[in-house]
Parts: C-alpha cells; sequence; structure tokens
C-alpha cells in the first residue's frame, strides 16, 4: 500500500437505506480506515439539503468550533424549522444552485469545510454506520476526520445540466487539493484538484441502457450521462462492481476502458451460515411489516405460532425493475401445484412505480399468505435468510445483486434471473430461469424445493459457500489494494 495515501470517500448515500450502495459505502470506509500506511476522511454531503460549512481553520475557539460543527449536525438532520425559515432555506438554495453556474464558469472552486468526529462520535456512528456495521467497528469509523461539501449532490447536477447551452455540461470543481485520491459512489457531479484522482465506484449502467426502468427519468438519465461523460473526460478511473457493468461501461465510453477495473461488491460480515430456530420467524413477520404500504395488516392467524412456515423470500425495493410480478405469478403457479401453504415474503421498500406491483399484491396481503417487510435489521434478515425454502433474485437488470450472495452466505438456496450479472456472480451456485416467464421461474423454484432434490441441495450448499465466500471483506480488499498501487505508481510517473 502506497504509505501516506490520502482518500476521501463520498459519504452521501451512507445517510439513508440499508442495503445496497448505502451498505457498500460503510463497508468501504470501515475497510479503508483499517488499511496501513493510507488516511481516509468521509466528504459529507446531502442529496437535497443546504448544509453548514463546519470548520475551515484552527483559529476558532472551542465554543466556536463546537457551534460551528453542530450547525452541521442541524442542517444534515434537518429540524423543526417555521415555515419562514423553510422558505427561506429553498429561496437561499434557489438562490446558490443559480449563481453556482456562473461561478463554475468562472473556474472559482468550492473549498471543502471539515467536521471533527470527535465530540460527535453518536451523530457520526448513528447516521452514516450502524445500519451496516458491528459496533466494534464504532471507535475506528468515528475516530477518523470528515469533510463538508455545503451544496446539495443534486443542486450540482441541475447546476451542471442548466450549461448544456455551452455545448457540454459544465461542473463545480472541488477544492481536493488535500487528497491523492476521491472515490465517488456513482458518477460525480463535480471535479477534483489536478493533484487527486477521481475514482468512481460505478454500480450500473441502468440509467443509460434501460432508462424505462427508473424514476423521474428524464433528469435521472441526463444526470448519470453528462456527470459520467464529464468523469470519462476528466480520465477518472473506474471501480465497477462487476464486469457485467464494466463492459456496460465500455460498450459507452470506449475510451474509458485502460482506466476500469472490476472490483466487485463486498459481503457485510453480518451474513453467514448459523444453525438457528425459526420460532422467531413470526415475531419478525409481525414486527417489520412495512409501514409504508397504507392498510398493511394482513392475517398472521394463518402463520403457525412456532414460526415454522415454508416461504419464498425476495429481498429488493418495490420497483418495476425487480420483477415482483413475474415472482406472483409463479408462486400463485407453485400455490395451485402442489404447494398450497408455500407463503411469499418481500423485504422492501417502496420504490417508484409501485402502485400497480402492490394493488396485485393486495389480495393475497390481505389473505394473510403474503408479507411486505421493511427495515430489517441484519440479524433478523439472516434468520429470514436462514429458513427461507429458496431465496428469488428475477430482476431484469442489476449491477450486482448482494441479496443473492448474502441468501448464500446464509444457506439459502437461490433462484436467479438468467442474466449477465447473475451468471457472473453466482456462476453454477444458483438455479436460473428467464425474467420473463413465470412458467419457468415456478420449475426452477420447484427443482430447489422439492423434498426429493435434498441431497442435491446439500451438495449445493458447499458451492454456494465457496460462492459467497469470494466477496468477504478480505477477499476483495486486496483488490482496492491493488489499484491504489496501480494510481501511485502512474501518479510517481
Amino acid at each position: 500500500m502506497p504509505a501516506g495515501l490520502r482518500i476521501l470517500l463520498e459519504m452521501r448515500p451512507a445517510l439513508d437505506g440499508h442495503a445496497g450502495i448505502p451498505q457498500e459505502t460503510r463497508l468501504l470506509f470501515n475497510e479503508l480506515a483499517r488499511l496501513p500506511g493510507a488516511s481516509v476522511e468521509g466528504l459529507i454531503q446531502s442529496s437535497g439539503r443546504m448544509l453548514a460549512p463546519g470548520l475551515f481553520d484552527d483559529t476558532a475557539s472551542e465554543d466556536e468550533r463546537i457551534d460551528r460543527l453542530s450547525r452541521v449536525v442541524v442542517s444534515l438532520q434537518g429540524g423543526s424549522r417555521s415555515r419562514l425559515e423553510q422558505i427561506e432555506a429553498s429561496l437561499r438554495l434557489w438562490r446558490d444552485q443559480r449563481l453556482l453556474a456562473p461561478l463554475t464558469l468562472l473556474g472559482r472552486r468550492v473549498r471543502l469545510g471539515r467536521f471533527d468526529a470527535q465530540r460527535f462520535a453518536d451523530f457520526v456512528w448513528r447516521a452514516m454506520f450502524e445500519r451496516t456495521l458491528r459496533h466494534e467497528d464504532f471507535d475506528v469509523v468515528t475516530a477518523c476526520r470528515f469533510r463538508v461539501a455545503v451544496l446539495p449532490w443534486t443542486a450540482m447536477h441541475r447546476s451542471a445540466l442548466s450549461t448544456r447551452w455551452t455545448g457540454r455540461a459544465i461542473y463545480p470543481r472541488l477544492d481536493t487539493g488535500d487528497f491523492d485520491v476521491m472515490v465517488a459512489e456513482t458518477p460525480y457531479p463535480g471535479r477534483v484538484s489536478p493533484a487527486t484522482t477521481l475514482v468512481v465506484r460505478y454500480h450500473d449502467a441502468v440509467p443509460l441502457l434501460m432508462p424505462h426502468t427508473i424514476s423521474d427519468r428524464a433528469f435521472h438519465r441526463a444526470s448519470h450521462f453528462h456527470a459520467l461523460r464529464r468523469n470519462v473526460a476528466d480520465g477518472a478511473w473506474f471501480a465497477c462492481v462487476s464486469e457485467t457493468t464494466r463492459r456496460d461501461l465500455i460498450s459507452i465510453f470506449p475510451q474509458a476502458e485502460p482506466r476500469a477495473v472490476t472490483i466487485h461488491n463486498m459481503l457485510s460480515q453480518h451474513y453467514f451460515h448459523e444453525e438457528s430456530s425459526p420460532d422467531r420467524l413470526r415475531e419478525i413477520v409481525r414486527v417489520r411489516l412495512s409501514q409504508s404500504m397504507p392498510d398493511n395488516r394482513p392475517d398472521l392467524s394463518r402463520l403457525p405460532s412456532d414460526g415454522s412456515f415454508e416461504y419464498l423470500l425476495m429481498v429488493s425495493t418495490i420497483e418495476p425493475r425487480k420483477n415482483h410480478l413475474t415472482l406472483l405469478a409463479a408462486w400463485e403457479q407453485l400455490r395451485a401445484e402442489g404447494h398450497p401453504e408455500l407463503k411469499l415474503v418481500l423485504v422492501g421498500t417502496l420504490g417508484w412505480e409501485h402502485k400497480v406491483i402492490v394493488r396485485k399484491l393486495r389480495p393475497w396481503l390481505d389473505r394473510g399468505d403474503l408479507y411486505v417487510l421493511e427495515d430489517v435489521p441484519a440479524a433478523e434478515l439472516r434468520l429470514l435468510y436462514r429458513h427461507a425454502k429458496a431465496t428469488v433474485c428475477p430482476s431484469f437488470g442489476e449491477g450486482f445483486d448482494l441479496s443473492g450472495v448474502e441468501a448464500m452466505r446464509c444457506g439459502s438456496p437461490v433462484a436467479a434471473s438468467d442474466i449477465s450479472v447473475h451468471r457472473e456472480v453466482f456462476e453454477d451456485a444458483a438455479e436460473y430461469f428467464s425474467p420473463y416467464s413465470a412458467e419457468t421461474l415456478a420449475l426452477g423454484v420447484a427443482r430447489l424445493i422439492d423434498p426429493a432434490a435434498a441431497p442435491l441441495r446439500e451438495q449445493g450448499a458447499r458451492r454456494r459457500a465457496e460462492v459467497s465466500a469470494r466477496y468477504l471483506p478480505e477477499r476483495i480488499m486486496p483488490q482496492w489494494r491493488a489499484l491504489f498501487e496501480r494510481l501511485a505508481v502512474r501518479k510517481a510517473a
């Protein structure tokens, strides 16, 4: 590892959500904080809120420092403000967003304030890390330093898109001169200092190749494309979460190929095979029922009191791309053809265009044969994986698909849609089906849950353990170290 390497990691995704990119961000920060010879700081930025600037020098007295840093906390978390204060904040955001474009054109750099976590460890831990990391990691991540970007990430995107009349979107330049590398968790709407190498953690090209499946399509497609094009033109490197994603990237921007590598997602150490009783399953279903879904009050009397019921599990945001409706049709077919007591458990928040999906789920929800859960802690999700008859990953498109790997690590058989990334990540440890056919999905799941297939399932368990182990931190971090060493050698040359 290059001695003295200074890394800035974007933490915005870690502020929201349990799984996916938020989980990856927390895990990566924790592992980078442990790298010998390197120092990591986190970039605190909100998607939609203007933040207080934090500290810019060491001249402030202790009481002034605490005042400025506590303002950062309040601005990030939000608070009870009067209607007038909310209007004033909105006007300031509108003004600063409009001013950003001309200031960018003039070449002005955006300074990053400092946020020292020492006196705000509780906030740092609970706001950014506790939903993924173990309590043993508390001292490691709260001992790190952080920087503050005042302008919202979305405002930076919109400001740049407003300059397209010049022929190409113009992005603000962050003053990152204190760092050798900045790692951004998606195409970043900003530029870095000349001495800093930008590394984009590229998760997928869905906004460009499957734009019909995303929310706020016009903005998300345009913001992804123009930020990505700027990052490519600036010589950014791309750490793609799968080889499938890497191929998609270079099919759009061939010039990025020499700077694009594959480093798979990391698996949280919360997921592992353990012998456990299903007795808590009924309690988990009852307590974690989705509060976002209106009238989500299924008949829990249909669940055995000891929790020992048969169910299929899917863990994903409820949105069209994830393909819940094909799974629903296959599950209905399975119930009609020999598995009448098989339940369906969906874990995930409501995403965009979920209303049609929920309407199809509603009759089964009311009957108590299907359950939608959210905010399920890792220890409880591990139990759900462990006792599922099978975990199903039916998505039409993914960058990686952590839920299948988590399920394998916990001992669950996995049925997955036959798409390139699933074949890459799951290899021969999953049962595959066409995402466009409920019949092939039902057949695939039936092969997994057939009592006569128990010996094959036991053999498959060993293979699932082997495949999922490839994504543990100790297997992934050497790849990050190799990338940083490559960047250091290139810079020295």
